[in-house]
């Protein structure tokens, strides 16, 4: 198992510049990569991978707080707790599953997910909204609570902050712009995180943070490092080339892990 200490940052640095070039913390990338490379089981990489999104959307919080305002945000917490309602649930029963499942079986559902998200990537970015013209009321409530239980369930099952998902999410149902959808998407994704490492906890393979700590910390600065830096870089890589490419390292992964499940 090759885990010095170079390319375990190394690899954080690159999978979070990834997600930074789309605005994103990476957490995507991150898993085939403990899986891949690391050599972690499935359930370990995913409790893993959720400490680590942890870490860096509390990071990134601070970080877009310069370019978002915290009132801007804050004036959305309707549709904060629209999504929560059904996140939170949709958390707690995405990490019981992963836990139930076997390990063959668990990888066979990341890789289904990272295929979900590589046609997120390729699709998600190009929607325009229809929140204010489209679904409103209580209608765009329900479907605000499901859409909030699907990505809770795939956010816990990965070990992701959801982004991928929550910000098409935001900007088709509720109408936001690309920035705020990006920020808000932080404030649900949080909580939705907690709710599922709460879960991960009750379980023994949760020993696996306390066993891989400075893995965990070195990969996790890593993640921040390349974050910050893809976000500074953000639009030098046109995403008609950056999106396809990215996608199609998912669509691998996703293929890897199905072969060898």
């Amino acid at each position: 198992m090759f885990r010095n200490k170079a390319t375990v940052f190394g690899g954080g640095a690159v999978i979070g510049a990834l997600g930074g070039l789309i605005g994103l913390g990476g957490a995507e990338f991150r898993l085939p990569l403990l899986i891949g490379l690391f050599r972690f089981n499935p359930l370990e990489a995913v409790i893993l991978n959720k400490a680590m999104s942890l870490i860096v959307v509390l990071s990134a919080i601070v970080f877009r707080a310069k370019s978002v305002p915290v009132d801007a945000v804050a004036g959305y917490w309707p549709v904060a707790l629209n999504l929560l309602a059904g996140s939170l649930v949709g958390a707690w029963m995405g990490a019981g599953w992963a836990l139930r499942l076997r390990s063959e079986r668990l990888s066979q559902v990341i890789a289904v997910l990272l295929l979900l998200i590589a046609l997120a990537l390729l699709f998600g970015h190009e929607m325009t909204a229809f929140g204010e013209g489209g679904l409103a009321g209580s209608t765009q409530m329900v479907v605000g609570v499901f859409a909030g239980l699907g990505i809770g369930v795939v956010a816990a099952l990965l070990g992701v902050a959801g982004g991928e998902l929550l910000i098409p999410t935001l900007i088709l149902l509720f109408g936001l712009d690309v920035k705020l959808a990006g920020s808000l998407s932080l404030v649900v994704s949080l909580p939705t995180m907690v709710v599922a490492f709460a879960r991960y906890s009750q379980d023994d393979s949760f020993r696996v943070l306390a066993r891989n700590r400075a893995f965990l910390w070195l990969m996790a600065t890593g993640s921040i490092v390349g974050t910050m830096v893809g976000g500074l870089l953000l639009g030098t890589v046109p995403q008609s080339v950056l999106l396809p490419l990215l996608a199609g390292l998912l669509v691998l992964s996703s293929i890897k892990l199905m072969r060898h499940a």
